[in-house]
């Protein structure tokens, strides 16, 4: 994409309605963006299916969830599971008796992984066993999914799977370095997509973020020419990251987290979106702000750009409620510190020359740099220390806010997609949010008073 084209408008669903199937693509695991999309599904009484990623045994064989486990991953999801592994990625499979990509990446030490040289000819045969065994296992999914869509449903699915990560030691130290080192225990995010080590990851984040988006699309080509004969609609939808445009200095502007280095399969799996958008699928790759996930909790500073998502709420007017959040944010702070404080920390980072190059839409991801991980880390770690508790923090607030808004605006916008990658910056994030809010009123007590006596006020 050569510019970053924002969502707009506040759509409400017109499609999808009770007895309409929600198919959720990614297994649901804590938290996440999908939950969001799932109370709106939820809502309008859609039946919920989703898929399991099956589990590893103590040989690596992978298997199906067991019964308990298939219970408590279908309490999550408030529907039913096609207990058919769909795991993702390259990293465990080999051809038998071989060594997996992991356990080549194991062999690596902190003193040679720079060095070391990977097979890429059996690489691919470990690629194209797993290929295999994925599209092997979807086809089965998709036929038991045909039997349970009556003609003329509505379909919604919901492409959620993401990452990738081998589970190496040594990758994740150097990974710690990379997102979390400061000052002597700096590592240059360029140095790991230069070695064998990096350009294996990268084929890793494509086969699980982006290449699963066109094996969904492609495995379901049956069910979705079947449904559209019968009178009904199908949408795929996939979640990306490629910045978000927040509240700096007054006006909306893009910027992002450095370095996010699965933005290059976020790119790809645009790309795919564009390529079924043009044969006439409607498949949207939506770009979302940046939230605390489980997997996003190893990029220190990521949450900071969500903070500004308070400023957005009150640009955009929402009032009593907007006021309501910045109190409930004041209060996880210790004594002593208020928003104000909290806020000069994030406009000295995105004010400092150092941040200067890293605006540049055109050549994200960007890799890091000593100067930009020292301060967007140590933003981080100050701003942390400044709460009650580091496990209650106002980036949780308002990922949970975020959750809930990127939800009401994928669902509602699915009833008429407008293309197939778009970005859901934090002006309409925040106008979703307070048009949902309009007939909120405070808790009892009251805040309104407490918000008066502790009115905060941001340079």
């Amino acid at each position: 994409m050569e510019n970053p084209i924002a969502f707009n408008r506040l759509a409400e669903n017109n499609v999808f309605r009770k007895g309409d199937v929600f198919v959720l693509f990614g297994e649901l695991f804590g938290r996440g963006y999908a939950t969001g999309l799932l109370d709106e599904a939820r809502r309008v009484g859609m039946e919920i299916v989703g898929i399991t990623v099956g589990r590893r045994d103590e040989n690596n064989a992978l298997r199906p969830l067991n019964a308990e486990e298939l219970s408590a991953a279908e309490g999550r999801l408030g529907g039913k599971i096609i207990n058919i592994p769909l795991m993702a990625g390259f990293d465990l499979d080999a051809p038998a008796g071989g060594p997996t990509a992991t356990d080549l990446l194991a062999n690596m030490t902190l003193e040679s992984w720079q060095d070391d040289r990977l097979d890429w000819d059996y690489l691919e045969q470990c690629r194209n066993i797993a290929t295999e065994r994925f599209t092997n296992s979807l086809k089965q999914v998709m036929a038991v999914l045909d039997g349970m869509i009556a003609d003329g449903r509505n379909v919604f699915f919901a492409h959620t799977m993401a990452g990738g990560i081998p589970k190496a030691k040594v990758f994740l130290v150097i990974a710690n370095r990379i997102y979390k080192g400061r000052g002597a225990r700096h590592m240059s995010s360029q140095a790991l997509l230069d070695s064998d080590m990096g350009k294996l990851i990268l084929q890793n984040f494509d086969e699980v973020s982006a290449i699963t988006f066109r094996h969904l699309i492609d495995f379901s080509t049956a069910i979705r020419q079947r449904i559209e004969a019968s009178g009904g609609q199908v949408r795929y939808t996939a979640y990306g990251y490629h910045g978000t445009a927040v509240l700096i200095d007054g006006s909306y502007r893009w910027q992002t987290y450095t370095n996010y280095t699965q933005g290059y399969a976020k790119m790809r799996l645009e790309g795919i979106a564009q390529e079924a958008w043009e044969a006439g699928i409607k498949a949207t790759v939506y770009n979302c702000p940046e939230i605390r996930t489980n997997s996003s909790d190893v990029f220190t500073g990521i949450e900071l750009p969500l903070i500004p998502l308070l400023l957005a709420l009150k640009k955009e007017n929402g009032g009593q409620w907007a006021e309501y959040q910045w109190q409930a944010c004041q209060q996880l702070l210790a004594d002593g510190f208020t928003m104000k404080d909290v806020f000069q920390k994030i406009t000295d980072m995105q004010a400092n020359e150092v941040m200067r190059p890293f605006y540049d839409f055109s050549a994200w991801p960007m890799a890091n740099s000593q100067a930009q991980s020292d301060l967007t880390i140590g933003t981080s770690n100050e701003i942390t220390q400044m709460h009650r508790d580091s496990k209650v923090m106002i980036s949780d607030h308002l990922s949970a806010l975020v959750v809930e808004a990127t939800g009401q605006l994928i669902f509602g916008a699915s009833s008429e997609p407008s293309g197939p990658v778009q970005w859901l910056n934090h002006d309409i994030v925040a106008r979703r949010l307070n048009a949902s809010h309009l007939q909120w009123e405070p808790p009892a007590p009251s805040i309104a008073q407490a918000t008066k006596d502790t009115q905060v006020e941001v340079a």
